[in-house]
């Protein structure tokens, strides 16, 4: 009996702190005016200092758990997309699991810029219905005001910073991720880059001091190869599932210019009622732009059981990717008192046991040292 990857739970988190149009055209060459006509922006969320990637994710995938009623412990597998990881290494997806106590669940990030949260979707779709895993947790998660140039008004008012989350399980009930395309083209890698800080321009006085830990950005060639890839990738993935265009109930693009969401939906045929967009609050999150999208989209009531949803996204390699969902989960109501308890719970106890981890960790590295010193042994490296 075939499989089926169903999203029983999503949940979202952006900063607090907004950066609006006019409060940017303060400190850069540029106007609301300019920014809204070119972009379709209007504000973005950007994170303090206290906020991160990982931090972010772990509030989106609480709530995302939390709306699938799932136990973290049923957690197989925990994804994270994202092109601005809490570290080299390790993965952000591991301190995320930590926190979550999902002690069962595998863990590794996923890196395809802004197409991350689909690539990382289709990635847990294959394995689902593969049988190699039932219950993953896809994070799509960016501090992207980390590498922004705030002096380059062709970039830095493009960006913001959030997450988004899905609960993915397994079902013998048709429906859910019905189709995924991926795609790339490596020879546009130069168009959109951060150039230092990888082992071909590693960190060092000349890196910092020329910028080259900053989104580079050739946005003319980006623009043309995101309008041409949107629509192509979108009547692919729905071919794929079987669908002809018109039964698209709603349309779920990347949110990085609005110019590029229209001409999508125009070569789409689809009508402005089934294009969902919330770029002019956002900004482009990168990998969290989907998922942000899919939530409010829930929370406005515009998706119900039934609906055929298409999700395409674009970004760094270069790369695209789309997938068609049949959705098959209400929204949930409110957390009843009692069970918001438990999971606040649950979280407090995987904190105090991941202390209790690193602590014993290092009472056993100090009496390994002790043992080595009683018997003259030279410390391991």
């Amino acid at each position: 009996m075939p499989r089926y990857a169903h999203i029983i739970g999503w949940g979202k988190y952006v900063p607090p702190n907004i950066l609006t149009n006019e409060a940017l055209a303060k400190t850069v060459d540029t106007t609301d005016e300019w920014i809204r006509e070119r972009t379709g922006i209007a504000q973005r969320h950007i994170a303090s200092s206290k906020e991160s990637t990982a931090m972010m994710a772990v509030h989106a995938a609480r709530e995302a758990i939390e709306v699938a009623d799932v136990n973290p412990s049923d957690i197989d597998l925990v994804i994270v997309a994202t092109a601005t990881p809490e570290y080299m290494f390790p993965a952000t997806a591991c301190l995320v699991q930590d926190a979550l106590g999902a002690s069962r669940a595998g863990a590794f990030d996923l890196e395809a810029g802004c197409s991350g949260f689909m690539y990382a979707l289709a990635t847990a779709t294959g394995m689902i219905r593969g049988g190699m895993y039932n219950t993953i947790l896809v994070i799509g998660a960016e501090t992207l005001s980390r590498i922004i140039d705030w002096n380059d008004r062709a970039t830095c008012v493009l960006f913001g910073d959030g997450a988004g989350a899905v609960v993915v399980r397994g079902s013998d009930e048709p429906g859910g991720v019905l189709a995924s395309i991926l795609g790339s083209d490596g020879s546009g890698g130069e168009l959109l880059i951060v150039p230092g800080g990888g082992s071909k321009h590693p960190t060092g006085p000349d890196t910092v001091l020329s910028k080259m830990h900053t989104i580079k950005m050739s946005g003319r060639e980006v623009y043309r190869f995101a309008t041409r890839v949107m629509a192509s990738a979108s009547r692919q993935v729905a071919e794929q599932a079987g669908w002809s265009l018109d039964k698209i109930d709603l349309f779920i693009p990347h949110q990085a210019n609005v110019r590029i969401i229209d001409s999508a939906a125009k070569a789409l045929k689809l009508p402005p009622e089934k294009v969902f967009v919330n770029l002019d609050r956002y900004g482009n999150t990168s990998a969290a732009s989907i998922p942000l999208a899919l939530c409010e989209a829930i929370d406005a009531g515009k998706i119900k059981p039934g609906d055929h949803l298409v999700m395409v996204g674009f970004g760094a390699g270069l790369t695209w990717a789309a997938c068609a969902v049949q959705w098959s989960t209400a929204k949930p109501g409110a957390l009843a008192p009692p069970r918001a308890a438990v999971s606040r719970l649950r979280y407090l106890w995987s904190g105090i046991k991941s202390i209790v981890a690193r602590a014993l960790r290092h009472v056993d590295a100090a009496v390994s040292k002790l043992i080595d010193i009683f018997e003259r042994k030279p410390p391991e490296e």
